[in-house]
């Protein structure tokens, strides 16, 4: 596998899993325990935070690949 098809790769499977997050929210309500409700959300939060931190550093990869072929 080459660094483009790796990156591509990687940025499609954080594209699903950011998909597959935002189904948590609206389910989460009807646990009815606010205290999970609470845990839950956090922690769906800081899944998102890390996802898009992968993304970032892809593009920033993608951008010194550029910045090189000029």
């Amino acid at each position: 596998m080459d660094r483009d098809a790796a990156i591509t790769q990687i940025r499609n499977a954080c594209n699903g899993i950011s998909m597959e997050l935002m189904k948590i929210n609206p389910a989460v309500s009807a646990l009815g325990n606010k205290e999970a409700q609470d845990e839950i959300y956090r922690a769906v939060f800081e899944l998102t935070k890390e996802v898009e931190t992968i993304k970032k550093r892809l593009a920033k990869l993608e951008r010194s690949d550029e910045t090189r072929d000029l």
